[in-house]
């Protein structure tokens, strides 16, 4: 296999951090607004009573595949807008590094953190879990343990994550998926 070490990709003119920014923070903004624009629309509809119970909602008329299918291609597309800021930023492509565990580690932490089940919960993840690991580098070798413990402090202390304990407390909810 020709590339299975990695890949040098050098750009011929290659972007500003500058312009990385305001394109991942494009691509942030647009992520979050279609993901609300989905679910308050018939699509979402069919979407909240697929995760309530699959069958009834295929028996109600949701078309189970179909929407499956679509929730698919468009996080295929905001995974592939974002691989493309983030690896227009590298020169080496390793296929290690691109599937690694780390990756999957960070996404739940973020999610759990923020609240599994709302829209703005991994945005409250994603932000703590910055700050954290930016105040942590100092302590590289203990960091996934302290982040570990402080999800697992965040899970027993309020398990729908940060935001949608405020949202249960507070009975307001930010972004809501729910048509009024």
């Amino acid at each position: 296999v020709k590339y299975a070490q990695g890949l040098f990709i050098k750009p011929e003119h290659p972007p500003s951090i500058t312009e990385l920014y305001y394109g991942a923070l494009i691509i942030g903004v647009g992520a979050v607004v279609l993901v609300y624009g989905i679910l308050r629309s018939k699509i979402g509809l069919g979407l909240m009573a697929m995760r309530d119970d699959e069958a009834v909602s295929s028996t109600m008329g949701v078309e189970v595949f179909r929407s499956k299918l679509f929730c698919f291609l468009i996080a295929a597309l905001v995974t592939g807008l974002t691989a493309g800021v983030l690896y227009t930023f590298q020169v080496f492509i390793q296929p290690y590094k691109a599937f690694s565990i780390d990756w999957t580690v960070k996404l739940v932490f973020i999610v759990v953190i923020g609240g599994i089940g709302t829209i703005e919960g991994p945005i409250v993840g994603a932000f703590i879990y910055v700050l954290l690991s930016q105040w942590l580098s100092e302590y590289i070798s203990v960091s996934l343990l302290i982040l570990g413990a402080i999800a697992i402090m965040v899970i027993l202390v309020a398990p729908k994550g940060i935001m949608g304990t405020i949202q249960e407390r507070l009975g307001f909810e930010i972004l809501s998926p729910r048509r009024r």
